[in-house]
């Protein structure tokens, strides 16, 4: 079976890395739109902004004398950020240029004169980053058509690219956050998926264990009998009917982990009808050998609605268990059953159980004190299936005591 775990856990890796990935993939293509739309709209508002300045300045320009008036000089533009100049085109000597009065960022002149030049001779705005200036370059066109100059706004950028830079990284964060996350979540949802086929794996494995634990003692009887045969030629009459008899009780043994594995898997319903308890009981303590052992029943008529095959089962792993576990090294073995009101208590006059265990009792594979480990696990398996209980406790005068609770049916 190990190595159709090591094949779940290698499927649940490879789950969450396909989550993972596939999702990461998402968020990277998200990040860069959004980084993307961010600069666009950043560059965008210094745009919205320079237009403004150039679209004031035109209107307080004077096209038909010398550009420059009281009226732009006065305009609170002049003293504002973003910059301006207006760079007359060789218009005439009556025509001057400006620089708007507040210095907001060290520009070179010969680049705003050569992106004048270049908006003059195409007669078309000219936007471009150079260095880190954001340029706006208007041509200045009479109402003739003729182009006398041009207005030129620019800003700083650094502020604009630091801000960006700024989102970059908290996008970039975020991601990284958002991929650990994922991963997590994808390793959750990959165990939730891997779920179904581990519990399969773990009902498997729990099969052959119980099968194990249940056939190892009949198989060894079985082979006692066998070599007992060989040794003995005249002893096959009186041996062959218990050989007979223990190859049934390991086909029955087959039959009813086969019938818990499916419905435990919920490919078969249990088999519930009608039963006598108290008759139930009596079968299995004859059916069962109690070498050495005094076992007593005290039985009232009880009826209950169960599957014959696993409560049978399931009393006779409790008898079992007394049997083997419920004796002190200095007294006489005995086992007292008493059936009433849908209840089978099996009580033994074995050293007990501690305490502080005698919640793990019924886990698979413990064993101490009175505990038998899988037999125990299977009896509290048959009453949970059947809506009842199981529960141990210390008699007052020594001995364990197991209270097997299924609901009654009837008188």
């Amino acid at each position: 079976m190990s190595g159709s775990a090591a094949r779940l856990r290698a499927l649940r890796r490879l789950l969450t890395v396909l989550f993972t990935a596939m999702n990461t993939a998402g968020l990277l293509v998200l990040a860069i739109l959004v980084i993307r739309e961010d600069e666009e709209q950043g560059v965008a508002e210094l745009d919205a902004d320079l237009h403004r300045v150039t679209a004031v300045a035109r209107r307080l320009i004077d096209f038909d004398e010398s550009l420059i008036t009281a009226d732009l000089i006065a305009d609170p533009i002049n003293d504002e950020c973003p910059q301006f100049v207006i760079l007359p085109g060789g218009a005439g000597p009556e025509y001057r240029g400006h620089v708007s009065a507040q210095n907001c960022v060290s520009a070179d002149g010969g680049v705003l004169s050569g992106l004048a030049t270049l908006a003059v001779s195409e007669g078309k705005t000219v936007w471009g980053p150079k260095d880190n200036l954001r340029v706006r370059a208007e041509p200045l066109e009479r109402t003739s058509g003729e182009v006398i100059g041009a207005i030129v706004a620019y800003t700083d950028m650094s502020q604009e690219r630091a801000r960006h830079l700024g989102v970059v990284w908290r996008v970039v964060g975020g991601c990284l956050v958002l991929v650990v996350a994922l991963g997590l979540a994808g390793h959750a949802l990959s165990g939730r998926a891997i779920r179904p086929a581990a519990a399969a794996l773990e009902q498997q494995e729990v099969l052959l264990a119980e099968t194990a634990h249940d056939l190892r003692t009949p198989v060894a009887a079985l082979r006692a009998l066998a070599e007992t045969a060989l040794r003995n030629p005249g002893q096959h009459a009186e041996l062959l009917p218990r050989t007979v008899g223990l190859a049934a009780r390991m086909g029955g043994i087959i039959d009813g982990l086969l019938v818990r594995a499916r419905l435990a898997a919920g490919v078969e319903q249990l088999a519930i009808q009608p039963i006598w308890l108290d008759q139930l009981v009596a079968v299995v303590v004859e059916e069962t050998p109690a070498p050495d052992t005094r076992v007593t029943v005290t039985a009232a008529p009880t009826m209950v609605n169960a599957d014959p095959s696993l409560l049978q089962r399931a009393i006779g792993n409790l008898l079992t268990n007394a049997l083997r576990h419920g004796r002190r090294p200095d007294g006489e073995a005995m086992v007292h059953i008493t059936v009433a009101d849908g209840r089978v208590t099996v009580a033994d006059n074995g050293p007990g159980i501690d305490p502080a265990a005698a919640e793990g009792v019924f886990d698979r594979f413990t064993g101490s004190g009175a505990s038998s480990g899988l037999g125990l696990s299977i009896v509290r398996w048959v009453a949970l299936a059947h809506g009842g209980t199981l529960r141990v406790f210390n008699a007052e005068e020594g001995g364990a005591i197991f209270e097997l609770v299924l609901p009654a049916s009837g008188p």
